[in-house]
């Protein structure tokens, strides 16, 4: 079963002459368990299509389903308990003045979890960051750190889709790898479904079954990576795109 359907997704921002489409006509799906990566350069689009599932961005027409369910203009909370997203900037994503302790509580309260302390616990347990850091504030952890945090909060609401954007480019190369391997794991232990976004091919050639690749806002070619590795790519911009990776 596919976990996440995209058919024909226009995403747009502004009015009339002022109109400017940022995505044209996506259509492409992830089967459930599946890591779907969306690579290209910047201004593709490929953000845009997570904002537009999340509701982050109302402007766009198309249809949207997750779990063969069709996504409703107006999010409902249940929505947000199948799927969860972590965004680039963990910093910008934290509240300042809550410690982690009240970034997880109040997300698994919210969501109408009981054991509220226990389930703080295992969250942090889950990413690798154990009690200690429970008390923490976000400028007293670093952007590793922090990043873990913005994961277990996305996972306190136990959804099987995770919406990855670009969750390691705003860390330092030594703590990326970490990162992605606990991805890696979190992806297996949980069985969850990842729909990556990223203009880095090797995070993508290392994290994903497949790929699209997007250029001016329109997905220009579908591969899995087997042809990503064999630089096996069709249209014209998904072979210049392979080609200056190496």
């Amino acid at each position: 079963m596919n976990m996440l359907e995209i058919d024909n997704l226009n995403v747009w921002f502004g009015r009339a002459r002022d109109r400017v489409d940022a995505v044209k006509d996506a259509t492409f799906t992830v089967g459930e368990g599946e890591s779907f990566g969306l690579v290209g350069e910047s201004g593709s689009g490929k953000s845009t299509i997570l904002r537009a599932i999340t509701g982050l961005v109302p402007t766009w027409s198309g249809e949207i389903k997750v779990r063969q369910d069709p996504v409703p203009k107006k999010r409902p909370k249940s929505f947000f308990k199948s799927v969860q997203m972590v965004f680039q900037d963990p910093y910008a994503s934290l509240h300042p003045r809550h410690s982690v302790d009240q970034v997880l509580g109040e997300t698994l309260f919210l969501h109408g979890f009981r054991e509220i302390d226990a389930r703080v616990v295992k969250l942090l347990d889950d990413v690798g960051l154990g009690q200690k850091f429970r008390f923490r504030y976000p400028h007293q952890l670093s952007g590793g750190q922090r990043q873990r945090v913005a994961i277990a909060r996305a996972l306190a609401p136990e959804p099987k889709l995770l919406l990855l954007d670009e969750p390691t480019s705003a860390l330092d190369v030594s703590v990326q790898a970490e990162i992605l391997n606990l991805l890696a794991d979190l992806r297996q232990e949980h069985k969850l479904t990842y729909l990556m976004v990223s203009h880095d091919l090797s995070v993508v050639g290392h994290m994903c079954d497949r790929l699209a690749v997007m250029k001016d806002g329109e997905i220009v070619e579908v591969m899995d990576v087997a042809a990503l590795y064999a630089m096996k790519a069709v249209h014209p911009y998904a072979q210049h795109l392979l080609q200056a990776s190496v």
